[in-house]
């Protein structure tokens, strides 16, 4: 991507180009302290992100869905909570909750893409445009078959499915009732238990 700055000598403008990050630049970051295990930063499109504080409703929603589907899902599925994820060379994002294709050796070898993920869930308080209008969206480019975002502001929960390059072509929004994963269509789940 390409910028023009205004130059602080004279009106012309002067080219700037970004230059973005690729994943393996970011996780050497890690390896090598320049990124310290408690930064709460995530990979987007080639640029390193700061992440909101956690506030303890968000933990509560997150922990609470984390023994949720562990317990629904045991030997099904393996659920990683607020662990990266990677999508193609320039994002590695934090969702709140990856349900995962289960693996013996735990994804040890490289952090699970768009083909290992069964479906991801952000819970959103503070960072519900953020995770809507980015997240989700980067998410359907890459193929993530499945997002649920629980909003906790508006006390509902959206599931998007049938991801293309521009986004989610169907989107269900639940404020009650009950919703079932596509990976998992016998499984069903309390929408009530999950906002309140």
């Amino acid at each position: 991507m390409s910028v023009t700055l205004p130059n602080a000598d004279d009106d012309s403008k002067v080219p700037y180009r970004r230059h973005p990050i690729a994943v393996t630049g970011y996780q050497r970051m890690g390896a090598v302290g320049i990124l310290a295990p408690d930064d709460r930063v995530e990979l987007i499109e080639g640029e390193i992100i700061d992440m909101a504080p956690i506030g303890s409703l968000h933990a509560s929603r997150v922990n609470k869905l984390v023994d949720l589907l562990t317990e629904m899902l045991r030997g099904h599925a393996l659920v990683a909570a607020q662990n990266p994820i990677v999508l193609g060379e320039y994002s590695s994002p934090l969702p709140d909750i990856a349900v995962l294709r289960r693996r013996e050796d735990y994804y040890a070898p490289a952090h699970p893409g768009p083909d290992d993920i069964l479906f991801l869930i952000e819970v959103a308080d503070t960072t519900t445009a953020y995770d809507r209008n980015v997240k989700v969206p980067l998410y359907a480019r890459f193929g993530v078959r499945e997002v649920w975002l629980l909003d906790l502001q508006q006390n509902h929960l959206e599931v998007h499915h049938g991801p293309d390059q521009v986004g989610y072509r169907h989107v269900d929004h639940y404020r009650t009732g009950r919703v079932s994963p596509q990976s998992f269509p016998d499984l069903r789940i309390e929408v009530d238990g999950l906002i309140s």
